[in-house]
């Protein structure tokens, strides 16, 4: 029998990629639903491609301009926050791929839960801002969360026993100023933080690879994953990005999983949990690799990563201001508003403002600290623009 599986954020790079995958595997998957933002002409096109019954837009203007083009078809349009979570509900859903972008995947991963749905995760956001939550209620259904981050997966791969580990390694790539002089940071522009040297990804993610924002919510990510202290999470840079995570033991032993930097191999993973597929990839070659290296990651340069390990540490709504304060940074640095540095920068101020509530949160305790860090964010780039 085919798994039945809904993919929400289907025309971001994830998204993309994972229809990718089904495309190798139509004879074993059939994709019940897929939802987007506002990318209208692109959903339209999977839809059309895959024969997906179920589609959902975010936006409601562009879901009434959706739903007109595909009056007459076998697929149903749905809108808003609402449709979405219909997609999740569908009741012969077998797997939800969550690969929507920001805090807009917690509350599909917990309807998911709550419908009793496996969920393949890749969105960081999600367990940065609430960990606590869905890991919960996780627990309580029964639910396993299958990672899609490469580095989360390739732990996820590596890992027998938590009781055993002594450490979890999460691998960075350092992004493209891993070597640039600490002083010339400023006068970073956009254009060159969007050109990884290793990874193709969308444009937030690729500027938190350059800020390693990244790597401290993956760090953030997987304690919640996998139950780790802080203490015994680690970031390492490893420029060829071949070795996607490693987990160190007590006896001494480190597993390590290792690939081309490719997203479809912990997609197709996740998939197919826990079965192994042939694909279309080429496989890798250690000897055209040559060489692997490894750093220290210096956190005078990468000032984010102390940033994220710091609000984790702290824990209650701190995580969810740090997230949400550096997406609202990312985008302004896009926009040519602020400096590169300006990034971290802003990120620590508001943290610094924040009024932290600890203790067991709920969903509102979360949705809270996410607006008023948005809104504080705002509010400092507008006062650092008038001046």
């Amino acid at each position: 029998m085919k798994k039945n599986i809904v993919i929400l954020g289907s025309t971001g790079s994830i998204g993309r990629q994972a229809l990718e995958v089904v495309g190798w595997h139509n004879s074993d998957l059939q994709v019940l639903g897929i939802a987007a933002q506002r990318n209208i002409d692109l959903l339209e096109e999977q839809a059309k491609t895959f024969g997906v019954p179920y589609v959902a837009v975010e936006d409601k203007d562009a879901a009434l301009e959706l739903e007109h083009r595909l009056q007459g078809s076998n697929t149903r349009c749905l809108a808003g926050t609402d449709g979405i979570l219909e997609l999740v509900r569908i009741p012969d859903v077998d797997l939800i791929l969550i690969a929507v972008s920001g805090l807009g995947g917690l509350l599909p991963t917990l309807e998911a839960i709550t419908h009793n749905k496996q969920i393949a995760l890749a969105n960081k956001e999600t367990l940065v801002a609430g960990g606590s939550l869905v890991t919960e209620a996780a627990l309580k259904k029964g639910i396993r969360i299958i990672p899609v981050d490469s580095e989360h997966s390739a732990i996820f791969q590596c890992l027998e026993d938590t009781a055993d580990v002594e450490k979890l390694l999460i691998t960075a790539s350092g992004g493209p100023f891993r070597e640039m002089p600490v002083d010339q940071l400023k006068k970073i522009t956009p254009e060159m933080a969007l050109r990884h040297p290793t990874w193709q990804m969308g444009d937030k993610i690729t500027i938190d690879s350059a800020t390693l924002m990244n790597k401290g919510l993956e760090i953030i990510e997987a304690r919640w994953l996998f139950g780790i202290d802080y203490d015994r999470i680690e970031a390492v840079i490893h420029p060829q990005s071949i070795i996607h995570s490693l987990v160190a033991y007590k006896d001494g032993a480190v597993l390590a999983q290792l690939g081309w930097p490719d997203m479809r191999v912990p997609i197709q993973y996740a998939f197919f949990y826990p079965e192994r597929k042939r694909n279309n990839l080429h496989p890798l070659d250690l000897v055209q690799v040559g060489q692997l290296s490894f750093e220290t990651p210096d956190l005078g340069r990468f000032p984010c990563l102390r940033l994220a390990r710091e609000a984790g540490k702290i824990g209650g709504t701190m995580t969810a201001v740090l997230n949400a304060a550096n997406e609202v940074a990312v985008q302004a640095f896009l926009g040519h508003k602020i400096a590169f540095n300006a990034i971290s920068e802003l990120v620590d101020e508001v943290m610094n403002l924040h009024n932290l509530k600890t203790g067991k949160l709920d969903l509102d305790d979360i949705l809270e600290a996410d607006r008023w860090a948005r809104e504080c964010t705002r509010q400092l780039i507008n006062q650092q623009s008038k001046k």
